[in-house]
């Protein structure tokens, strides 16, 4: 048996614990916040439980075989519930369109949205078949860490022709613009511009149309809380509220971890659920490997950060789906604004997450809980206080829910609260407050991705939104399924 250290409870670190210790080896998780979940850690005010995020869940096989490798059900600890419509898009002229996996509701919709697109949807859908296949199915928990396992997947990326971009791949099919955006607008959910990320990121409509959008019953918070019983279940340890300072290195090998507490301990390898940047440049700030990496990291592209208000309001809103996207005046020009200028435009567009339509125990009686959620430009391309801008924006997303759902949304509200860039750096130690880390660019992907080994460090890994293949629940459990075939095979041999 031997001795393991994770360092992060995101949902990452999360199943590459389990996975490790499923298979026999004493795993100790280490968190530095009061609570697991990494950005799926959560609040609760005045009776209302607030989720930081991620909301939306996928491909829910993928969590399920963290249960089944110990002979367990993930029904014993999390119980999850459909979520239909999936979204409801919402144009300022009025137009909605309610977007889903019933095949007959979606040909209807994109009928009257958008009248002669049928045909082209369906060709879409083939296509995104075929890149979820290649690049989900077979690549997604498979590990980049040398360049000639990029080249044998060289003639799939070419043929499903990956260096378009989704937004490009979607209009070859479609021609309507809403229906365009309403195919393109999930690049925007891993941190990736729809006008920049690989066409196949396309893949995430087939992995929606298969295996449904879902809520964890009690909130994403419940989804963590499940996964860290199950790790303690089989004997894992986790240590919280004590920020690793340090990962320590004896020439090429790690040696074992300190935390802010004074807490040491000597490991046989170590594994990494922490933002790259952090990992590399200050855990490891003390070795050449690691200032090589920080400095090599910092020229690279990171995903926008995120400005999140949480408000919980009285009365209740079944006309307003659990996920809506309430789309701007702009859709290009916007995104420009955030990915390419770094400025903070007087438009925006909307996530609005409303989990009290589908679980209304997340409010009092009578009550809502939402969330409103606006991509921003990361602090690297947009250096402002947000202390004196925080509450500005606040108050026009506020505004704009008033104008276009919830009149008198002000004289509502209950209890609010917001989430800025800023905060997700204090936290999360995000660099630049970037939500989802790297940028989903082709020339960032897979093998151009930080790696799930380390290539100096035999025994230090990788794992989460940084490493192949990046962000969201499914992209970073399936970093844990990769991550955790080489620590199993590199323990067994070193054993």
């Amino acid at each position: 048996m031997s001795k393991v250290a994770v360092i992060g409870a995101g949902f990452g670190g999360l199943a590459l614990a389990i996975r490790l210790q499923s298979a026999g080896h004493a795993v100790t998780l280490v968190e530095g916040r009061d609570k697991p979940g990494g950005r799926g850690y959560f609040w609760q005010r005045e009776g209302f439980t607030f989720d930081a995020g991620p909301t939306v869940i996928t491909d829910p096989a993928c969590l399920e075989e963290l249960w089944a490798l110990s002979g367990h059900k993930m029904v014993e600890d999390v119980e999850l519930v459909p979520v239909m419509p999936f979204y409801r898009l919402q144009w300022p002229d009025g137009t909605v369109f309610d977007y889903s996996n019933d095949e007959a509701g979606l040909a209807a919709e994109i009928g009257r949205v958008a009248p002669g697109d049928l045909p082209g949807y369906h060709d879409f859908l083939r296509y995104s078949a075929g890149v979820y296949e290649e690049g989900y199915v077979k690549l997604g928990a498979k590990p980049f860490l040398d360049f000639a396992s990029m080249i044998k997947a060289a003639p799939a990326l070419a043929r499903y022709q990956a260096w378009r971009s989704v937004y490009s791949m979607v209009s070859s099919f479609v021609k309507s613009e809403k229906l365009r955006e309403a195919l393109s607008f999930h690049t925007l959910l891993v941190g990736g511009n729809p006008f920049t990320t690989s066409a196949l990121y396309a893949l995430i409509h087939k992995l929606e149309k298969d295996g449904g959008v879902w809520w964890a019953k009690g909130g994403t918070n419940r989804l963590v809380a499940g996964m860290v019983a199950h790790f303690e279940r089989l004997g894992g340890v986790v240590r919280m509220g004590d920020p690793v300072t340090r990962i320590a290195t004896l020439g090429d090998r790690v040696t074992g971890l300190e935390t802010k507490s004074g807490w040491r301990a000597d490991f046989d390898a170590v594994a990494s659920n922490a933002d790259l940047m952090h990992s590399y440049r200050d855990l490891l700030g003390d070795s050449f490997r690691g200032k090589a990496q920080g400095k090599s990291l910092a020229k690279k592209r990171y995903s926008p950060s995120l400005f999140v208000v949480h408000f919980g309001i009285e009365g209740t809103w079944p006309g307003i789906p659990h996920h809506m996207i309430l789309f701007g005046p702009r859709y290009k020009g916007l995104l420009d604004d955030i990915y390419v200028h770094g400025v903070l435009p007087r438009d925006f567009s909307i996530y609005l997450h409303h989990p009290t339509v589908t679980d209304p125990a997340m409010a009092p009686e009578g009550m809502s809980t939402f969330y409103a959620l606006v991509p921003v430009a990361h602090q690297g391309k947009l250096p402002v206080d947000w202390d004196t801008i925080g509450p500005l924006l606040e108050k026009r997303i506020l505004d704009t829910l008033g104008e276009r759902l919830i009149p008198d949304i002000h004289s509502r509200i209950v209890t609010k609260f917001h989430y800025a860039p800023a905060d997700f750096s204090r936290d999360l130690n995000a660099h630049l407050g970037s939500a989802f880390s790297l940028e989903p660019t082709l020339t960032q992907s897979a093998w151009f991705r930080a790696h799930n080994r380390d290539d100096a460090i035999g025994n230090l890994y990788f794992v989460g939104a940084g490493t192949h293949p990046g962000a969201g629940i499914p992209g970073v459990v399936g970093s844990a399924k990769a991550t955790a075939g080489l620590m199993l095979e590199d323990l067994k041999t070193r054993t």
